[in-house]
């Protein structure tokens, strides 16, 4: 719990809502314009999957485990960032202390709100109200966590910060990743998956 409060940082915003290009009416010109409408309706349906890193302490990545990876909740300041989450988005878990990855999961569901105590805080008044439905994915067992460090220099993401201070990129509650960044991590943790697995026999 206090890994992942001393976790935190203030973090720029990095969502933006895209506005709807407005066209100009011209008398005479409908047809056009209703065609534009057509295949602006055409395309915007479907939206790809957005690819998200949750910053977790132990004992509150423990709590997700006992239920299952069924269900996640997120600290109350991020409200604006969750609700662009979608089913099918991706997640994949940052343990602190450790400084490991721990596992991947799918989101099921939108945004709801619930106040329900599951995760804890330092904070008294931080419940981690807004929710999402998840499936897991990957789940690794603690002693075969991936240590952060040895991928961090593979990741886009991180060439944010300076070499030395590559542990800024871990600080925070929640951050979209490049869809690469995600896959490289990912493919680690199969790979360990997999290692385990074969060992066990």
């Amino acid at each position: 719990m206090a890994d992942e409060e001393a976790a935190e940082a203030p973090e720029a915003a990095a969502i933006e809502a895209a506005a709807p290009e407005a066209a100009a009416s011209e008398q005479g010109e409908r047809p056009a314009k209703s065609g534009r409408s057509r295949r602006k309706r055409k395309s915007g349906g479907a939206r790809n999957p957005q690819y998200w890193m949750v910053v977790s302490s132990p004992d509150n990545f423990r709590k997700t485990r006992e239920h299952g990876f069924a269900i996640q909740g997120l600290k109350s300041r991020h409200r604006r960032r969750v609700e662009t989450m979608r089913a099918g988005d991706r997640l994949l878990y940052y343990v602190t202390g450790r400084m490991g990855f721990a596992a991947t999961v799918t989101l099921a569901s939108p945004m709801y709100e619930d106040h329900t105590p599951i995760w804890r805080s330092s904070r008294r008044d931080e419940d981690y109200p807004w929710r999402v439905h998840i499936r897991p994915d990957l789940v690794l067992d603690e002693t075969d966590w991936v240590p952060a460090k040895d991928l961090a220099y593979r990741l886009d993401y991180v060439r944010k910060w300076p070499p030395e201070h590559w542990t800024l990129a871990f600080q925070g509650h929640i951050h979209a990743l490049p869809r690469v960044d995600f896959a490289v991590i990912e493919d680690e943790i199969a790979r360990t998956s997999r290692r385990r697995k074969a060992v066990a026999g």
